[in-house]
């Protein structure tokens, strides 16, 4: 069973800084397609931004484009989330997930592992 473990949230100021990290179980991290998900009490999961296994190719939600960069250090099996120039609106539980099959997706059912999650709160 592949287990990821997210560490680095925490609360910051609006228009600071914060970098995510999720490490990942086993010898198979290369293969996988990464993403990061977020999610406010009351409202639908979200993402956030998804990595390619090599790392070439990146894509973002439109609202954090410009602010967040994602990341990976496949020699370490770790996903990385450069948050810049945070906001309120930010606040949410962040995910880390992994999706074996390669098939591109922004949705939460095209993932096949999740961790489980931290807070990141944005003070105005």
């Amino acid at each position: 069973q592949v287990q990821l473990v997210e560490s680095g949230g925490g609360l910051v100021q609006a228009g600071g800084s914060l970098i995510l990290s999720c490490t990942v179980s086993g010898r198979a991290f290369n293969t996988y397609n990464m993403a990061w998900f977020r999610q406010a009490p009351g409202n639908e999961r979200e993402f956030v931004g998804g990595i390619s296994r090599n790392g070439r190719n990146k894509y973002y939600a439109d609202s954090v484009k410009g602010r967040f960069t994602i990341s990976r250090d496949n020699t370490k099996n770790t996903v990385y989330l450069q948050m810049n120039s945070l906001k309120p609106e930010d606040t949410a539980v962040y995910y880390c997930a992994a999706d074996i099959t390669l098939v591109p997706s922004t949705k939460p059912e095209g993932y096949n592992y999740w961790g489980q999650g931290t807070q990141v709160t944005v003070s105005p």
